[in-house]
């Protein structure tokens, strides 16, 4: 599912920011796409902790071809050498597990997170083992599809922003702040853009 948001958002931040829309305008039948129940992403994003697009699509594919349907069930039935096996560390593991059990104690805590404003959501995912503000931010953009995320700790963000926007300087976070200013209430598709004239393979959780 691609947000409904995200017409309105392309042509507004075409007409604010003439990088952006060269960005846009290269990419145009491409869009932020979400189809992963909220395991399922919070999982995706924990495999994708620190390591390249690219490696960690590879690490998902090996899991998922372990099992006939990706569920908390199944991580929490499996063992540390199956898991492991896949390419995931040792603290992967662990944090897979915990997240499993989460939701394996919780009835559907989707229903209670869409009340809750970007930075409550956060804090409340926060408290899982191995989901820090990055994979929040994370399933917040991909999963919850809010439109106004920005990750200021996500390498490749700051990769494409030193690359479009700092002459392959490097930014800091004052720096990324202000050139993201014009691109509010729309960072989230930004940073998607971004992402995607990095890397060969468009991002997903």
């Amino acid at each position: 599912m691609t947000p409904q948001y995200w017409m309105q958002a392309t042509e507004e931040l075409s007409q604010n920011d003439l990088i952006l829309k060269r960005l846009i305008e290269c990419f145009v039948e491409e869009k932020l796409v979400s189809g992963a129940c909220a395991f399922t992403t919070l999982a995706r994003s924990i495999v994708g902790q620190q390591i390249s697009v690219k490696a960690a699509d590879s690490v998902w594919k090996r899991i998922i071809s372990s099992s006939p349907k990706f569920t908390p069930s199944f991580i929490l039935q499996s063992n540390d050498d199956l898991l492991r096996s896949c390419g995931l560390s040792g603290q992967k593991v662990v944090y897979l597990r915990d997240l499993a059990q989460y939701f394996s104690q919780t009835l559907k805590p989707e229903q209670a997170w869409n009340q809750l404003s970007d930075q409550e959501l956060i804090s409340e995912l926060t408290q899982i083992k191995g989901i820090g503000r990055w994979t929040a931010e994370m399933f917040l953009i991909f999963h919850m599809q809010r439109p106004d995320i920005f990750p200021l700790d996500d390498i490749g963000l700051q990769r494409a922003i030193s690359r479009f926007y700092n002459n392959n300087q490097p930014v800091d976070k004052k720096m990324m702040n202000a050139i993201a200013l014009p691109w509010r209430p729309w960072r989230t598709v930004a940073t998607w853009y971004l992402w995607r004239a990095l890397d060969p393979l468009p991002v997903e959780y």
